[in-house]
């Protein structure tokens, strides 16, 4: 009579379902990698995925480059800032490197291209950026001050903004000609009951006065019904504003009856903060930022652009003494660019 032995069954029993389960994770893997084109391995998220996902490409660029409260830094650039052994936009960028408590803003920034070779170069500096669809407009090259070309440039950018305001994203609007040597957002009231705060080319003393000249080239506005109205109404006057750029019509709109009915709180932006070739800051020590205004030509911003920087780190690196003798650099090329 023959007897099992338990021991070796009990053996037999463990290998029989070790092998079961072998068998079982291969099988799961190869069905795994089959289906999923190797799992290990994943893919990026794609296109079609990102936009099921954010509804548009603005909206997707604006998530990535926004705070949580949905406020945005923008800029807007085309070939023409962008070419060159320094282009425009290196000159803005070196601002946020070399200014203090800028570097981190980076992360907020979103570049709007208004042409492939600009937005080619913005993916290339690993910015937040977005391509601008311009209605077959060519806004490739250089369009000079008050040009044809330059207002309806300037009127795209603002139906644009326009959109911004309408998906609930606050922003900075800010042209790249425009040097942020300060984190701007300590001489920005935070107050939610001001609308809009807005440079001047020269400030008169009175933040609140409706009489002094406002610049479009630097702009903090809140996204609320208010604000979307005045840009509705702003770009609804486009066809009838002929030979007035954007920034023109809107500063009739903020001495009009249009700006009072909507009840919108407007600050002005002393330049002793927030200045520009068209009236100096007289504190190096309190200055934000540094705009190019009262200039013709890029390649004249660029030359006295570059000058103010070497003023700034001139400071930055000068004693007592050589600071209270501090004088900016005669902006000479953009003095010039208005006789060309």
């Amino acid at each position: 009579m023959d007897f099992k032995n338990p021991i070796n069954e009990y053996y037999h029993y463990i290998l029989y379902i070790l092998l079961t389960i072998v068998l079982l994770y291969i099988l799961l893997l190869t069905s795994s990698s089959k289906s999923n084109n190797f799992a290990l391995y994943p893919s990026q998220p794609t296109k079609t995925f990102n936009m099921k996902m954010y509804g548009d490409e603005l909206e997707e660029a604006l998530v990535g480059a926004s705070t949580e409260d949905k406020m945005v830094i923008i800029a807007i650039v085309n070939k023409a800032y962008v070419e060159g052994d320094k282009p425009m936009l290196d000159i803005f960028l070196d601002g946020f490197w070399l200014g203090e408590g800028t570097d981190d803003l980076i992360k907020n920034l979103l570049i709007v291209a208004m042409d492939q070779i600009s937005y080619r170069r913005c993916k290339f500096l690993h910015l937040n950026c977005y391509k601008l669809e311009t209605d077959g407009v060519d806004f490739v090259g250089e369009k000079l001050y008050m040009s044809k070309d330059f207002i309806k440039m300037m009127w795209r950018r603002t139906r644009f903004l326009g959109d911004v305001l309408k998906r609930g994203y606050s922003f900075v609007f800010t042209d790249t000609d425009v040097l942020w040597l300060r984190n701007p957002f300590t001489n920005l009231s935070q107050n939610k009951s001001i609308d809009l705060q807005i440079s001047s080319d020269n400030f008169n003393g009175n933040e609140w006065s409706k009489s002094n000249p406002i610049n479009t080239g630097f702009y903090m506005i809140r996204s609320n019904n208010k604000t979307i109205a005045l840009f509705d109404n702003w770009y609804a006057k486009k066809d009838n504003s002929s030979g007035l750029k954007d920034q023109d019509v809107l500063q009739k709109l903020i001495r009009g009856r249009q700006f009072r009915n909507l009840g919108l709180k407007l600050r002005f932006l002393d330049t002793v903060y927030f200045s520009g070739f068209c009236q100096n800051s007289k504190d190096v020590k309190a200055v934000v930022t540094v705009h190019a205004n009262c200039c013709r030509r890029i390649s004249a911003k660029m030359a006295d652009l570059t000058a103010v920087i070497h003023d700034w780190k001139r400071f930055r690196s000068a004693t007592l003494n050589e600071t209270l003798r501090f004088q900016w650099t005669s902006h000479d090329h953009c003095r010039d660019s208005w006789r060309n």
